[in-house]
């Protein structure tokens, strides 16, 4: 069939249209919004299912809890689960076992550490994603293309790949020979905070190659007359990097900053190797030994009176703990969430 043809067969599918009654239109309307509506409440309840069903059991009295004719409506709202989750799961956990019981931090302490970890990582990551993203994006020099290939590289290979080699220069700290050279021997790294600015700095943590790529594609969007303009001006390149490029990037560096906040605070892998005694939330909160039913039970009857034997009053505790854990990324996404997806189509895959 010629294009001729198939745009014969376009016009009078359109004028076929055109004659259809108004409230024939009307009702096909009705029902496409309706399908829509209904298939976008069904993903979404897919999606907030898992969060909802913590809320029930989480904020019932532990001595009720299981009661068979409650399913979403807790029958004595109570937060006994929370209590325990502040005064106990979070005193007791195994990742502060090497802190002498006076000195181990207290809930509002641990809270504090890992949001500021979490918001200083995400602000160095964001800084250096878009630093190497502009070079990669606006700059050729020799080699630019194998090094963009290297960030990608990282992206694909597993992180478990680069786990041995680098806890062992981080247990052995020598750069280029010089720690030596002027202490006389390596530096152990392992179990400092540092270690993991120090990998953050270089783009070595939690998906920082994928960032890169973002901001990447980002700036190899933007039009070069804003450079050019810039230059004109009298702007020198790294002043037409952080006074006219970096401002007009900003959903973009909204997307990387989100990205990275949600990975420094739920990480549990960095942190576990190169700094398994930081008091980070996700890892006191997980190395609580879970499986040590009895003595939960046991301090949930000392406590509140509830049954030793009721393990959902243990499992209240349980989902206590997840939505503390989610309630700083839940405040959070609410706070940037209108903002989030600006013109996120700005950052495709180019050239």
């Amino acid at each position: 069939m010629t294009g001729k043809e198939k745009a014969e067969l376009r016009r009078k599918k359109r004028e076929l249209d055109e004659k259809r009654p108004f409230q024939a239109r009307a009702f096909s309307d009705f029902i496409a919004r309706c399908f829509f509506g209904a298939l976008i409440v069904c993903v979404s309840f897919a999606i907030l299912y898992p969060v909802l069903a913590l809320l029930p059991l989480a904020f019932t009295d532990m001595r009720v809890a299981g009661d068979p004719g409650a399913v979403w409506i807790p029958p004595e709202f109570s937060l006994q689960s929370f209590y325990v989750v502040f005064n106990w799961i979070l005193r007791t956990s195994e990742a502060l076992k090497d802190i002498p019981l006076e000195l181990r931090p207290g809930p509002a302490a641990i809270f504090l550490y890992t949001l500021f970890y979490a918001f200083s990582i995400a602000a160095i990551q964001v800084f250096m994603s878009s630093l190497a993203g502009y070079a990669l994006a606006r700059t050729r020099f020799r080699g630019s293309t194998l090094g963009f290939l290297l960030v990608i590289l990282v992206f694909l290979i597993p992180r478990q790949s680069f786990l041995i080699p680098q806890w062992l220069n981080f247990k052995q700290f020598d750069l280029f020979g010089l720690v030596t050279l002027f202490r006389g021997a390596p530096l152990d790294l392992i179990n400092q905070p540092l270690t993991l600015y120090m990998m953050a700095f270089f783009g070595f943590l939690s998906n920082q190659s994928l960032m890169i790529f973002i901001m990447r594609q980002f700036f190899m969007a933007m039009p070069h007359e804003l450079e050019e303009a810039a230059h004109v001006d009298g702007l020198s390149f790294n002043q037409t990097y952080l006074r006219i490029m970096l401002p007009n990037a900003a959903p973009a560096l909204l997307t990387v900053a989100s990205l990275a906040f949600v990975w420094a605070y739920g990480d549990n892998y960095y942190t576990a190797y190169f700094n398994p005694n930081g008091p980070y939330l996700g890892m006191v909160i997980q190395a609580y030994p879970w499986d040590s039913v009895w003595v939960l039970a046991a301090v949930t009857r000392d406590w509140f009176g509830a049954a030793a034997t009721n393990n959902l009053a243990v499992e209240s505790v349980r989902q206590a703990a997840v939505l503390v854990f989610l309630a700083p990324l839940l405040v959070f996404y609410f706070i940037i969430q209108r903002r989030i997806v600006e013109n996120l189509d700005s950052i495709g895959i180019k050239g």
